[in-house]
C-alpha cells in the first residue's frame, strides 16, 4: 500500500511538470544559471589563488655586487644573509650566468645581441638572489638586508610584487563580491520560480485535490507531489549544469594554460577531483531552497 502510494506520488509529480511544461523549463533554466555562475565563481577563486601563489613564488630580493668582488668574499657574504630567519634560500649567479641568463631572456632580440657583442666584454656583475620564506616576510627582509654593512654590495632591487599581490587581492575581493551578489539574485530568483510554480501546479489539480479532501487523502500524501516535483527541478538543472559548465572549462582551460605557462593550474583537474563535494553540496543546497519554496507554497495555496 505504501509503495502504491509512493508509486503515484510520482506519477502525480511528473503529471505537475508535463502539464506546466514551460515554467517547468523556466524554473530549470534560472536553476541552471544560478549553478553556472557559482561554479564560475568558484572557478575564479582557484584561478586567483594559482595566481597569488605563482606571484608568491616569483618574489625575490637582488644584491648586485661589485664587479671585481672576490669569490671568497661573496661566499662569506651569502653565508651572512643566508643565516638571517627571514631568508628561505640564496642563488649566487655569477657574472657568467648573468650574461648567460641575458642572452637567453634577449635571444629573440638580435639588437641587444648585437650591442652586447660590440662592448667587448661582459657588462653585467655577479650578484646574490634571496628568496625570502613568505611573502609577508618580504619587507622585513629588505630592512635587515640594509642593515648589512659590506662595500660588496653595489645595489639592490626589490622586485616589488606585493603591490601586484594586492592587486590580484582587491581584484579576486571584487569578482567574488559581484559573484556573491549574483548568486544571491539567482537563488532569490529560484525561490520566486519555484514558489510560483508550485502555486500553478496547485491551481491546476485544485478540482483533484478537492477530491483527494473528500477521499479522505493525508496531507502528506497532497503535498508530497509538488515537493517532489521541486527535488526533480533540482537533479534537473544539477545534471544539465554540470554538462554545460565542463565544456565551457575545456574551452577555457587552453587560455589559463598559456597565461599561466611553467605552472600547474588546471581547472577542469580541480572541479574532477572535487566532483562529488561540488555538485553533491550544491545539489544538496539547491534542493533545501526549493523544498523550503514549495513547502511555503503547498501550506498557502493547498488549502482547497
Amino acid at each position: 500500500m505504501v509503495f502504491l502510494s509512493f508509486l503515484r506520488i510520482i506519477k502525480f509529480s511528473f503529471q505537475d511538470i508535463y502539464r506546466n511544461i514551460w515554467l517547468s523549463i523556466v524554473t530549470i533554466t534560472i536553476l541552471i544559471l544560478a549553478l553556472f555562475s557559482i561554479n564560475l565563481l568558484l572557478a575564479v577563486r582557484v584561478i586567483s589563488e594559482t595566481a597569488i601563489s605563482a606571484v608568491k613564488d616569483k618574489i625575490d630580493v637582488s644584491l648586485y655586487l661589485k664587479p671585481d668582488a672576490a669569490d671568497e668574499e661573496i661566499m662569506a657574504l651569502k653565508g651572512q644573509v643566508s643565516n638571517l630567519s627571514q631568508v628561505k634560500e640564496v642563488n649566487y649567479i655569477s657574472k657568467a650566468q648573468a650574461l648567460e641568463f641575458f642572452q637567453e631572456k634577449n635571444k629573440d632580440n638580435p639588437e641587444i645581441l648585437q650591442a652586447l657583442q660590440e662592448l667587448g666584454k661582459n657588462p653585467l656583475t655577479p650578484s646574490l638572489v634571496i628568496t625570502p620564506k613568505s611573502a609577508e616576510v618580504a619587507n622585513e627582509l629588505i630592512g635587515e638586508l640594509n642593515k648589512i654593512e659590506s662595500d660588496l654590495i653595489e645595489s639592490q632591487n626589490f622586485s616589488d610584487n606585493q603591490l601586484l599581490l594586492d592587486k590580484i587581492n582587491s581584484l579576486t575581493d571584487k569578482i567574488n563580491e559581484i559573484g556573491m551578489i549574483i548568486s544571491l539574485i539567482f537563488i532569490f530568483s529560484t525561490l520566486l520560480v519555484v514558489y510560483n510554480a508550485v502555486r500553478v501546479e496547485i491551481y491546476t489539480h485544485r478540482e483533484e485535490i478537492g477530491i483527494m479532501r473528500l477521499v479522505g487523502a493525508s496531507n502528506s500524501f497532497v503535498h508530497m507531489p509538488f515537493l517532489l516535483s521541486s527535488l526533480i527541478y533540482t537533479l534537473i538543472g544539477t545534471v544539465a549544469a554540470v554538462f554545460i559548465f565542463y565544456p565551457f572549462l575545456s574551452l577555457l582551460q587552453p587560455y589559463l594554460a598559456n597565461f599561466f605557462a611553467g605552472y600547474n593550474i588546471n581547472v577542469i583537474s580541480y572541479f574532477s577531483s572535487n566532483f562529488i563535494k561540488i555538485f553533491g553540496l550544491e545539489f544538496l543546497a539547491v534542493a533545501l531552497i526549493n523544498a523550503l519554496a514549495s513547502w511555503m507554497a503547498v501550506r498557502r495555496y493547498s488549502k482547497v
